[in-house]
């Protein structure tokens, strides 16, 4: 089932307009051409709507937020919405900044957003209006645990159904909700956590899944998220002595580049609830 979602996006090479992070730009163009998507980029007010206009997908990234690159998001977003193509939100830092945390949310205001994926200080912020994360990085108090479990999908699920849209939390352990059914995904190394952009990189890839998979949207979420975290254990085993997380993150872009329907099919560790 999530293979099959890996294999249509290298069937149809989806366009995704990115208007993303400058920490990890690259990387998500990098990430999105290793999966068989196809990235375009642009934040300048007057170039997003022709922009997001040939593309099939606008995956909006709130990590580096200027008032051009503001500016661009919310011209980008309408004209999205108004073609009805695939929108997905990534609230980096949402609670770091009153910033960040007011864009976000108006940006959910004004848009409809298909996913909205972060980790679970920012989700929590969206949900609440308000939060303290850390920088970018999850609160450890709001950590996703074996015991927290049952309450963080009860959580996600509520927060899914009152926004209307897929919520995915990233993290040790990920969610991925509807409303109605959350993918419980297991897959993944902590590792990761030392390689800045992996989810930048994951919104990036997310959209192109969306975008080749318009009538499954919550399993081509859920496959996303299983093809970076099952990425992150194949590319740490293919770490050598001497290398860091530079090398890493090279290794995960050359896992994804290399997976196939069948891989992931297999790699894949998740159950629904």
């Amino acid at each position: 089932m999530l293979g099959a979602c890996l294999e249509n996006v290298r069937k149809t090479v989806p366009l995704v307009h990115n208007i993303t992070n400058y920490v990890t730009v690259n990387d998500v163009a990098n990430i999105l051409l290793a999966c068989g998507g196809s990235p375009i980029m642009s934040d300048e007010p007057l170039d997003v709507e022709d922009i997001t206009s040939i593309c099939g997908g606008l995956n909006i990234n709130i990590g580096t937020l200027n008032q051009r690159s503001m500016e661009g998001m919310f011209l980008a977003g309408r004209k999205a919405q108004e073609l009805g193509h695939v929108l997905l939100l990534d609230p980096v830092g949402a609670g770091a900044s009153a910033l960040r945390t007011n864009t976000a949310v108006k940006l959910m205001e004004e848009l409809r957003f298909d996913v909205i994926r972060g980790n679970i200080s920012e989700i929590k912020t969206l949900a609440k209006g308000s939060g303290t994360t850390k920088g970018v990085d999850a609160d450890t108090a709001d950590a996703v645990t074996e015991e927290t479990l049952e309450e963080a999908v009860n959580f996600v699920k509520r927060f899914a159904k009152e926004t209307g849209c897929i919520i995915v939390v990233t993290g040790a352990i990920d969610l991925v909700s509807d409303g109605d059914r959350c993918f419980v995904i297991r897959n993944g190394r902590p590792e990761m956590g030392k390689i800045t952009g992996t989810g930048c990189q994951l919104s990036g890839m997310m959209t192109a899944f969306l975008v080749a998979n318009q009538e499954k949207k919550l399993e081509a979420a859920a496959a996303a998220v299983c093809a970076m975290g099952l990425a992150g254990e194949i590319g740490w085993n293919h770490m050598q002595k001497g290398e860091g997380n530079s090398s890493y993150r090279n290794h995960i872009i050359d896992a994804i580049y290399n997976m196939d329907g069948e891989t992931l099919e297999k790699g894949a560790k998740y159950e629904v609830r």
